[in-house]
């Protein structure tokens, strides 16, 4: 249920409904752990601007990620969701907690619209949810092909998630590699050419969330 686009429009308008009351730590991503990928983010971006760094949320939901990078220093934030009623409760809590300034936009990360790149795209969960799809594996592709495109050269790519390991997360970019250059090489370019993303970090541990047990990579886009 959690991959299908109906189930998570009607998750997100009863949490519309009643958003005055409610909390971030009523997310699924505990406040500790949030705290934990939050630090590390920031981190990984010691060497940058952190107001000039530009910053994706995809599958943003909430919006609660880009309010703790927001507290972090980092500015230029935008959240996509292809849910319309995800990024109203975005947008409104934002409004509420003093975040006017985050940019929230319905947007499918499958079939993106956006036309510029990003340095920082952090995805919590995002790709979990599209491997819950009926049609999964073909989505997860489709999935690399348009990150690919979202990240600047040079930039970061940070994966959350709850189903799959470090190393399996490692190993599915190695993958989207080699199905790149297959392709780059089949057109006559230079392997060099090809745009790939390569391992940088990981989170080394988190605190328990309910017994999940939580993995984070972030990989350079070279």
């Amino acid at each position: 249920m959690l991959g299908l686009h109906n189930y998570q429009d009607g998750a997100y308008a009863e949490d519309l409904a009643n958003y005055h009351e409610r909390s971030h730590a009523d997310d699924w991503f505990g406040t500790e752990a949030m705290d934990v990928l939050v630090g590390w983010t920031k981190n990984l971006c010691s060497s940058k601007d952190l107001p000039g760094c530009s910053v994706l949320d995809i599958g943003t939901g909430s919006g609660r990620l880009l309010q703790q990078l927001a507290k972090q220093g980092f500015s230029d934030l935008t959240g996509i969701d292809y849910s319309e009623a995800a990024i109203e409760l975005a947008r409104n809590l934002a409004i509420r907690d003093g975040f006017e300034h985050i940019n929230f936009l319905v947007d499918d990360v499958l079939e993106s619209k956006l036309e510029r790149r990003f340095e920082l795209v952090m995805d919590e969960g995002t790709l979990d949810a599209i491997g819950l799809h009926p049609d999964g594996p073909v989505k997860r592709m489709m999935y690399w092909q348009s990150v690919a495109s979202l990240v600047s050269p040079g930039g970061i790519l940070v994966i959350t998630s709850c189903s799959r390991t470090k190393d399996e997360l490692v190993q599915e970019v190695e993958n989207f590699n080699q199905r790149k250059l297959g392709t780059t090489l089949s057109e006559g370019a230079l392997a060099s050419d090809v745009v790939v993303f390569k391992y940088l970090d990981h989170v080394q541990a988190y605190p328990n969330v309910d017994g999940v047990c939580i993995a984070t990579v972030a990989f350079l886009h070279t």
